[in-house]
């Protein structure tokens, strides 16, 4: 790694698209990342046509594409199967490019090729931990697990739970927890409807179905459940907790679709887990000097808007446009043009949460509160 290079923390996808961003600019790059190897984890993953416009820019379009499934509506039922409402999606909204739904990890494992392939192989760095940093008016050191490192800049793309934050932001920063318990799981099975289709059936008491195909015969699921009183989390999150599926089944005993087997949607997941849906309040800044964040470490929000890992990839974008061009201080341009724009996000998933947990006796408000967060994503 050299003293010039653009040091990344985190291998996920807002970390790999920024270091191909840059790439591109003629910057060079070395990420770190904590594990130890990198896997395609996880489970699937709305990429909204904006993100699916950087990763095309980035040359990855016509692999992403091969992966993926675009849906053409997201489609609202009751849990007897009724339709309450439908709404276009992608290049069926006539927006310029496909909005595509695709398996989180394969994503990650076609974002990671592209980068061993243009950067070289020694560009990411597995097993490698940010514990902290110091920095002057000539480069940042970064104390890692694997010893000190210097480079030009920090970028922290560490999730949620991201150490630069913390090191950056040492006061309160609690997790904000919406009340609701995301079970999550990928089922082998052929898809439903006409293949294309993202639907969302609400149940009673505030129990949700987020379901849609992923590519390789995967339907994609995630049943929320209300489990608490939103507020400040309670003591740390505890991610990817294995979950049973008759833990999952048993709230969706009385729900009949004739479009979708849910016992088979939940037995033919290999993997549940359980997760709570939860955020952080935005921040007043990023960062300081030559060290900025990026994606969840920025900007975690609920998932209710698809739009996560989308604004990490136009992240990504904005920070290589004004590094490659100011430098250090275009660290300090990227955040007063991303930080507001994240912030109306987080504001407007908190908002439609609320919303789509009224249920559909309170339809004309959640279709009004959609179709705005909708727009919203497509003037990112």
């Amino acid at each position: 790694m050299t003293h010039n290079a653009v040091l990344i923390a985190g291998a996920g996808i807002g970390g790999l698209t920024t270091a191909l961003a840059l790439h591109a600019r003629g910057v060079d790059v070395a990420i770190m990342d904590r594990a130890r190897t990198l896997r395609p984890l996880g489970v699937g993953i709305n990429l909204l046509p904006h993100a699916v416009r950087e990763l095309t820019d980035l040359g990855l379009g016509e692999a992403l594409n091969e992966m993926a499934v675009a849906p053409h509506s997201i489609c609202f039922y009751g849990r007897t199967g009724e339709l309450l409402f439908r709404e276009p999606r992608g290049l069926a909204a006539s927006d310029p490019h496909p909005q595509l739904s695709v398996h989180r990890g394969r994503l990650q494992m076609l974002l990671l090729e592209a980068v061993s392939s243009r950067l070289g192989r020694s560009a990411v760095q597995a097993g490698i931990g940010v514990d902290g940093f110091t920095q002057d008016a000539g480069q940042v050191r970064v104390r890692t697990t694997a010893g000190a490192l210097s480079g030009a800049v920090l970028i922290g793309a560490d999730g949620i739970g991201s150490t630069v934050r913390a090191a950056l932001h040492p006061g309160p920063d609690p997790l904000m927890w919406s009340g609701i318990t995301m079970y999550r799981g990928a089922a082998a099975m052929p898809a439903f409807l006409d293949g294309r289709t993202m639907a969302i059936i609400k149940g009673d008491n505030g129990v949700d179905l987020v379901t849609y195909p992923i590519g390789g015969d995967l339907v994609n699921w995630v049943l929320q459940v209300p489990t608490g009183e939103p507020g400040v989390l309670d003591g740390n999150a505890q991610w990817n907790l294995p979950a049973n599926p008759a833990e999952v089944i048993r709230h969706l005993t009385h729900w009949r679709l004739d479009w979708l087997d849910l016992d088979t949607l939940v037995t033919r997941t290999e993997n549940i887990f359980a997760y709570p849906m939860v955020d952080r309040n935005p921040l007043p800044y990023w960062g300081v000097g030559r060290v900025t964040l990026l994606g969840d470490a920025a900007h975690p929000m609920y998932p209710v808007g698809a739009n996560g890992g989308s604004q990490a990839i136009v992240d990504a974008r904005v920070l290589a446009d004004e590094y490659a061009v100011r430098g250090v201080d275009g660290l300090r341009r990227y955040e007063n043009q991303r930080r507001p724009e994240t912030a109306e996000v987080v504001t407007a998933n908190r908002q439609m949460h609320r919303a789509l947990s009224e249920g559909a006796a309170d339809l004309d408000r959640v279709t009004r509160t959609y179709r705005s967060d909708t727009a919203r994503s497509r003037r990112a």
